[in-house]
């Protein structure tokens, strides 16, 4: 283990953003450098603090279980190669994770029952950045072709580690992207003060140079490249599309123009963020800005809307406030629904808890001028509207920013023809198969709406069961069934 007395000796400690009144008017990431830049002065300290527990829950937090004490262990006794080589094991893209994961690794660190957790995801983002800048990141092209060919469908997270899984076992993969770069939500979804592209790019290269193939701009399912058509020029179809329907509000006034999905929104703030042109770009410049939905998505839409240069922003949420603590129904090793503050909540506008929008109200050129809302409450399992506390604020953009519900069904999935669960989810076997032969789909097409760790965990998954129908057996690995889930109780 790192230092036996360390989690006695150190406390927590976590590295410093850039100050707000700096960041706000650039779209580099918080960090002064970057993340793994920042936390090098304090992270060999901070491996000193795993305690490496006869019984590491945090693997079981983490669905790719990854060996969290053992790069502890070499982060602390400066073993840089060592570290990345222990972390590639079981994760193809940490620099994602640990910028991106809301890490139920660290609600899950043993020391957590009493103590602040190690600080898990800041030594994984480390060890990468660290590995990119010594040179330790290489590609790893297969020995052999196997002479099998793979079609990946969406290149998110889940559809990146089928490819670089699939490739380095020898199969020739590519992957297929509407967009017009590789990347998916990653690159068009992630604002740059979370994760600057660069990071993406480095990884695509890597996976370009061990010979998985991107044919961005493409849309299966128009033309000629109909779902049957990829069928029968490849050997395997892997579905890794995401769950892109986003979930919507319809309430009266809905049909005013300035109001959107977050999706809409945030592609087009990260295309001029990194120096394209975005004609009739949706711009929060001088608006009062009201975002429905206090997840990270809602997050990103303030930090964005604070870089325009918005009059106000508020952001909704229909559930109470979470408490600073873990509640009692939420005990270790769970991931707790506690109030965390994310860099764009330190940066600036509103949080408004239990509240439900009844009415977006327009002007006479029917724009949105004002949202009408109400308290509410749960009682009984059923949301209760309180009278007498309504209330108008204004509203000139609304963002919707409270999930999705499932995959685009019209185009290549109906053409597939393959089954879909209640949910509206792909539905799969324990293999990652669908009901139709050959076809395979991974990431949030088949589980939901999840977290990007989760993506990676069912990419590597269900490359074994791809492997394994193509050559009859398999070593890749495959740490999680299609049935896992979350920690709760």
């Amino acid at each position: 283990m790192a230092d036996p007395k360390g989690f006695l000796k150190n406390t927590r400690e976590v590295a410093t953003r850039r100050p707000v009144e700096e960041r706000v008017n650039d779209w580099n990431e918080v960090y002064p450098g970057g993340i793994g830049r920042a936390l090098l002065p304090i992270i060999n300290v901070q491996a000193s603090r795993c305690m490496d527990c006869g019984i590491p829950f945090c693997h079981s937090g983490c669905p790719l279980g990854n060996i969290i004490p053992e790069w502890n262990d070499l982060v602390w006794r400066d073993d840089w190669e060592g570290a990345i080589e222990r972390l590639h094991a079981t994760n193809n893209f940490p620099e994602f994770t640990g910028r991106l994961c809301p890490a139920p690794c660290e609600t899950a660190c043993v020391l957590g029952i009493n103590q602040p957790a190690v600080t898990i995801k800041n030594i994984e983002v480390s060890i990468i950045d660290k590995a990119f800048e010594s040179g330790f990141v290489r590609p790893q092209p297969p020995e052999w072709l196997s002479g099998k060919t793979v079609a990946v469908i969406g290149s998110g997270p889940a559809g990146l580690a089928v490819a670089q899984q699939l490739t380095r076992a020898g199969h020739t993969v590519a992957v297929y992207e509407r967009a017009d770069k590789p990347g998916g939500l990653l690159r068009y979804g992630i604002p740059e003060f979370k994760m600057e592209k660069k990071h993406l790019d480095k990884r695509l290269e890597q996976m370009m140079r061990e010979g998985t193939v991107f044919r961005s701009g493409v849309t299966v399912g128009e033309g000629k490249l109909t779902g049957q058509a990829l069928r029968d020029r490849y050997d395997a179809v892997v579905i890794a599309t995401g769950s892109t329907v986003p979930r919507d509000l319809p309430v009266p006034g809905r049909e005013l123009k300035g109001i959107h999905q977050a999706m809409e929104f945030l592609p087009q703030a990260n295309r001029v963020a990194v120096g394209e042109e975005v004609e009739g770009q949706i711009r929060a410049d001088g608006k009062h800005v009201v975002i429905i939905g206090g997840g990270d998505t809602g997050a990103d839409c303030l930090g964005t809307s604070i870089r325009q240069g918005a009059a106000s922003i508020t952001q909704l949420e229909i559930m109470p406030q979470p408490t600073e603590d873990r509640p009692n129904g939420q005990p270790w090793p769970t991931y707790p629904m506690i109030f965390r503050v994310s860099s764009a909540h330190e940066e600036g506008g509103d949080r408004v808890y239990s509240v439900s929008t009844q009415e977006f109200l327009g002007d006479e050129d029917g724009n949105v001028r004002a949202l009408r809302l109400v308290e509410v409450s749960f009682e009984g399992g059923k949301l209760v509207e309180h009278e007498g506390t309504e209330r108008e604020i204004p509203a000139d953009l609304v963002l919707f920013a409270m999930g999705f519900v499932g995959p685009e069904q019209p185009g290549f999935i109906e053409q597939l023809g393959v089954e879909l669960d209640e949910r509206g989810n792909v539905k799969r076997d324990n293999d990652y198969a669908t009901s139709v032969e050959g076809v395979f789909v991974a990431g949030d097409a088949g589980r939901g709406q999840s977290l990007i760790v989760w993506a990676i965990a069912e990419g590597r998954a269900a490359a074994a069961g791809v492997d394994k129908f193509l050559t009859g057996s398999t070593q890749l690995p495959a740490p999680i069934p299609p049935t896992a889930r979350p920690l709760v109780v």
